[in-house]
């Protein structure tokens, strides 16, 4: 079981690592397009929460 283990701690090395492969597998100009959509993503996820949030409060009530 411990060889499955693996260290959160990302060293600066291994994030510059991880940028090249990226760069690499996407390139430049489909970046930001992924970005795009992932903040979407992001922003969508946070309203759908607070939505749940809100209407846990007004069942409550």
């Amino acid at each position: 079981m411990e060889a499955l283990f693996i260290p959160l701690a990302i060293g600066p090395w291994q994030i510059v690592l991880i940028v090249i492969i990226v760069l690499l597998l996407f390139g430049g100009k489909k970046i930001p397009e992924l970005m795009r959509g992932l903040g979407s993503g992001i922003k969508e996820f946070k309203d759908a929460s607070k939505d749940d949030k809100s209407d846990k409060l007004e069942e409550n009530k």
